[in-house]
């Protein structure tokens, strides 16, 4: 199975990044944490320290399955201002590649860089108000051709269930939501 991706920059939005890691890892999905920063020690916006997987530089993304990205403040700003991820985005979105972005990333990150462009995409409630060109909705999760985005942290679960679908499959992904005693997630 390819490896799937989820960065970490400070101030990332916990629950957001956890959450998926957790239910990928459940689906039984390769994903991998990846600090954006110098160190593999990131600090999310309430103060929860991690420690990621690997660093930026440490990954070839050329043959990524899923690139993911939490939002939270500043963390979707630190992601947006790395150029390596920038770059990453762009050339996996060029070969069709699976990206998923939640909360303030889908407007901060993907937005700025054309890859919502006339697509069905959600974000954090007055995140998109400078991003034009985007059929923004107001549902928890919106999926649009091999762009999977999720509106906030509470829409954590149906997020990584929607990228584990896609991984392992509508069966193993309701197993998991059923193990969980998530009851109503449509995905």
């Amino acid at each position: 199975m390819k490896t799937s991706y989820l960065f970490l920059a400070d101030g990332f939005e916990e629950t957001e990044a956890l959450a998926t890691v957790d239910i990928l890892r459940r689906a039984g999905a390769t994903v991998k944490t990846v600090s954006i920063n110098d160190t593999t020690t990131v600090t999310g916006a309430h103060g929860i320290v991690v420690i990621a997987d690997s660093l930026f530089d440490d990954n070839n993304y050329n043959e990524a399955l899923w690139l993911i990205l939490p939002g939270g403040l500043p963390g979707a700003p630190n992601l947006a201002a790395h150029s390596g991820l920038r770059m990453a985005l762009l050339d996996h979105n060029r070969r069709n590649g699976k990206i998923a972005a939640i909360c303030a990333s889908p407007a901060m990150v993907l937005g700025p860089l054309g890859i919502l462009s006339n697509r069905d995409a959600v974000c954090y409630p007055g995140c998109e108000q400078n991003v034009p060109g985007v059929r923004w909705g107001v549902r928890p999760v919106a999926s649009d051709d091999n762009i999977v985005t999720g509106n906030g942290p509470a829409a954590a679960p149906a997020f990584a269930l929607t990228i584990a679908a896609d991984i392992v499959g509508n069966e193993k992904a309701r197993e998991v939501a059923d193990g969980m005693l998530l009851f109503n997630i449509g995905f």
